[in-house]
């Protein structure tokens, strides 16, 4: 059954659904990376440039783990993960960020 379930998708030019495990390693170090950026950001430890910003360089590693991901696969991101998990992705780390911002300014008291 899952065979013919899986032709099906594959014939009417739908892409399998992304599995468990990588869903929960994308969803999980983009939250872990935005905190991590967000705990250091008002700090610029990396100059007072707008693109040494640690929110710029946040997404520049993102962008370089994504295209380390392609060639390790040899497959498209979007054959792993959909454009739409990608783009949740972002969202869950812009908001790890901003939490993680908000955590080092008003709890830890690192300005």
């Amino acid at each position: 059954m899952a065979m013919l379930r899986n032709e099906s998708s594959q014939a009417n030019g739908s892409k399998p659904p992304a599995s468990h495990r990588a869903l929960t390693w994308w969803f999980g170090l983009m939250a872990l990376g935005g905190l991590g950026f967000g705990l250091y950001a008002d700090k610029r430890p990396f100059g007072d440039d707008v693109l040494a910003h640690p929110f710029v360089l946040y997404f520049v590693v993102v962008g370089l783990a994504l295209l380390a991901l392609r060639f390790a696969l040899a497959h498209p991101v979007p054959d792993v993960l959909p454009e739409r998990v990608l783009l949740l992705g972002c969202f869950v780390g812009v908001a790890a960020f901003l939490s993680g911002n908000w955590v080092a300014i008003h709890l830890l008291g690192l300005r």
